[in-house]
């Protein structure tokens, strides 16, 4: 960027000393012109002595030279000042259209024709900032939002548990049956406040500390067979069969917390958004440049408006927040960021009522 501004100050520096030197020669030339013009119109006239120009003209004629020394220096004088009043003011201009960056109006920055390669990139620079600080903005207003949704989350079920801790401690003459669905329903409502308290300060890890990779070799064959296997437990809770069709023994060059990060919160969602009685299939695939893992599963079809937005930080599919579906939005955030740490990308797909997200990644990563 500074040698790309070097060369236009140059570029701006030649062309304004250009046009000062184009102005002094016509205007020396204008001056010679007039002389000769003015000389050869006066002589025309027969002089007595006795007119009211003689003397002066009797003047500039005995001392042409010193006439002609003053006349140009004068005018060069003032073309001098001129310009360098003209560079002065595209100084000013461009303060002003720095203080005009930062105010809130989408007006556009409007410089002299001499300053319109200035002119573009603030303009670009302008453009970006107010981009800069909706997307702040909204991202604020997304993360005010959560906090409130999750505040009321954490209120309701704490509600919960202290009132079914409150009936079991006053209700003394209490069933066995009884006191087993009490325990166990606040039991229920102590893992969702578990779940609430993780996202807070998922959220906090998300926003005050940055991601490093720590790349090894990884058998990602048998990584996916073992992160399937940990998730049985909640694919028999939605009936849901999983489906692993991955080449033995694929290797990479990757970290293997994080990437493991990545496949469970893309399980988790896979689940979260899938219909009962339905497969969820895991597909791995070798390529000659990287690697690809598809995240394969039945629900229902994200518009084409979300689907756009569900890497965003703190978005969710589910408005409405119902019970355990879906968290704190932070989930494929988290894992875009960890894939595109891998110089690897991750995309969503959806149409009749599939639902598939697919990650690229390069057979190596370099360490960081």
């Amino acid at each position: 960027m500074n040698k790309k501004y070097r060369k236009f100050r140059r570029i701006l520096s030649l062309r304004i000393l250009l046009k000062f030197f184009i102005t002094i020669i016509i205007y020396t030339l204008g001056i010679f012109l007039s002389l000769i013009f003015s000389q050869l119109f006066f002589r025309s006239f027969i002089w007595h002595g006795n007119e009211f120009l003689y003397p002066l003209l009797h003047f500039i004629s005995s001392n042409l030279e010193l006439f002609l020394l003053f006349v140009l220096g004068t005018g060069y004088l003032a073309i001098f000042i001129c310009y360098w009043i003209k560079t002065l003011s595209y100084l000013e201009n461009i303060i002003e259209a720095t203080a005009n960056m930062y105010n809130s109006k989408d007006d556009l920055i409007t410089l002299p024709a001499d300053l319109k390669e200035v002119e573009h990139q603030m303009n670009q620079i302008k453009l970006n900032i107010r981009q800069s600080q909706r997307a702040a903005r909204e991202a604020e207003q997304r993360k005010n939002d959560l906090i409130v949704y999750l505040a009321h989350d954490l209120k309701t079920p704490l509600t919960s548990v202290i009132g079914y801790l409150t009936l079991l401690r006053d209700e003394k003459q209490i069933s066995e049956e009884l006191r087993e669905k009490y325990l166990s329903i606040s039991l229920a409502k102590a893992e969702r406040l578990e779940d609430l308290i993780n996202e807070f300060f998922e959220i906090t890890r998300f926003n005050l500390t940055g991601q490093i990779l720590e790349v090894s070799r990884i058998n990602l064959t048998r990584m996916l067979e073992q992160i399937t296997f940990e998730f049985q437990p909640m694919f028999a809770e939605k009936n849901l069969t999983c489906v692993l069709d991955a080449p033995p023994d694929v290797e990479a060059q990757l970290d293997a917390d994080k990437m493991q990060r990545v496949f469970d919160n893309l399980i988790r969602n896979a689940i979260n958004y899938s219909f009962p009685n339905t497969q969820v299939l895991i597909r791995l695939i070798r390529e000659e440049d990287g690697i690809q893992i598809d995240f394969i599963n039945h629900g229902n079809t994200i518009p084409p408006e979300k689907l756009n937005r569900v890497f965003e930080q703190f978005f969710r599919l589910d408005t409405a927040r119902t019970s355990r579906t879906g968290g704190a939005g932070l989930g494929l955030a988290i894992a875009k960021e960890i894939v595109e740490l891998h110089k690897g990308t991750i995309l969503a797909y959806s149409e009749n009522e599939i639902i598939k997200f697919s990650v690229r990644l390069p057979s190596h990563v370099r360490k960081m």
